[in-house]
C-alpha cells in the first residue's frame, strides 16, 4: 500500500462516536495516521459539522480516504457527496463495500451504526482499505460522476 493511503480521515455524529473510537484503535494497530475530524462524544450534534471540513480534505486530495459514520449512513454520505471529487458509498454488507471499491473507486465509506454491529463495521473498513479500483470500463464511469451538466 503507497504510503500516502496509509493516512485516512475519520468522522461521526453522536450516534456514531463509538464506532469511530473503536476504528480508530483498529487503523492506529494498522499504522494509519488518522485524521479524526470529530465528534469528541455522544452528546447530540449536527452531523454536517464534522463531515464538511473531511470531504473538504478528500476532496482537495490532502487525504485519499475516509471513514464517516453516523444512524443510518446516509446523511453524512449526502453531506460528503456534495464535493465534487468525492464518492461516499453507504455500505452495510461485504459485497456492497467491495464493489463500491472495484466499480464505483469509492474515496469515502459511509457506515450506518444503527444498523450493523462493531465486528462488521470492522470488516466492512478492512475491505475498503484493502480493495483495489479495477479501473477499464468502469474507471470511464467514474470519470461522468463529476461532470457538471
Amino acid at each position: 500500500m503507497l504510503d500516502s493511503l496509509k493516512k485516512i480521515a475519520i468522522g461521526s455524529d453522536h450516534a456514531g462516536y463509538k464506532f469511530k473510537e473503536y476504528l480508530k484503535d483498529y487503523l492506529d494497530k494498522r499504522q494509519y495516521t488518522v485524521i479524526d475530524f470529530g465528534t469528541g462524544s455522544e452528546e447530540s450534534m449536527d452531523y454536517p459539522d464534522p463531515i464538511h471540513p473531511l470531504a473538504d480534505a478528500v476532496n482537495r486530495n490532502e487525504i485519499q480516504r475516509g471513514i464517516i459514520i453516523c444512524g443510518s449512513g446516509n446523511g453524512v454520505a449526502m453531506v460528503a457527496n456534495k464535493y465534487r471529487n468525492v464518492r461516499a458509498a453507504v455500505c452495510w454488507n461485504e459485497e456492497i463495500t467491495k464493489l463500491a471499491r472495484q466499480h464505483n473507486d469509492a474515496n469515502i465509506i459511509s457506515l450506518p451504526a444503527r444498523y450493523i454491529s462493531s465486528e462488521q463495521a470492522l470488516r466492512f473498513v478492512q475491505i475498503f482499505l484493502d480493495t483495489d479500483f479495477e479501473g477499464g470500463r468502469h474507471l470511464r464511469r467514474v470519470e461522468k460522476i463529476s461532470q457538471i451538466l
